[in-house]
């Protein structure tokens, strides 16, 4: 049980750690835009590695602040009956939706990702725009990295599942 909680707690440190570095990208995002919209407005010009750099920061936000929005417990999640279980019930719910729907998932599309990714390095791949940004295929490795991250704290998750079905009260308090 200790072994479990203590990988438990080291994933749990490194998605917080890069949750927290991964939220200094929303302050670049806002300033990049700015710096957009002050063009377009004051100069009515832009340029497409602009346009290309919100988007990518923007995924690079969502991409890897997925592992961090699972651990803080801020994804989408659907309450109208889960709400009202016991802290048992829930884990078991959990552990049966991180088993039976998301590692099935983030197995799948982190193998195309990968195999995406890989690709796109092969060719060297860049922008299709002239003044675009180079080395597209950092971007799409991002997304395999994303989905590792998530898959990290799925198996935390599930180790914190099992721990509450095994009587932990620690983690039995927090649900």
């Amino acid at each position: 049980m200790k072994q479990l909680t203590n990988i438990s707690s080291f994933i749990d440190k490194i998605n917080n750690w890069i949750g927290e570095k991964v939220s200094w990208l929303s302050v670049c995002l806002i300033l990049v835009v700015c710096l957009d919209v002050l063009r377009r407005k004051l100069f009515n010009q832009t340029e497409a590695w602009i346009t290309e750099l919100e988007c990518f920061l923007f995924a690079l936000i969502f991409l890897l602040g997925a592992g961090y929005t699972f651990l803080h417990n801020r994804h989408v999640r659907v309450d109208v009956f889960y709400a009202k279980q016991s802290a048992i019930e829930k884990a078991w719910i959990n552990l049966a939706g991180i088993v039976l729907l998301l590692f099935p998932w983030l197995i799948f599309i982190f193998y195309w990702s990968i195999h995406y990714a890989w690709q796109s390095f092969l060719m060297k791949e860049g922008s299709p725009n002239p003044d675009g940004l180079p080395a597209l295929y950092l971007m799409k490795f991002t997304i395999s990295i994303g989905l590792f991250l998530l898959f990290l704290q799925g198996v935390s998750e599930a180790i914190k599942s099992i721990l509450i079905i095994k009587g932990s009260e620690k983690y039995s308090q927090e649900n």
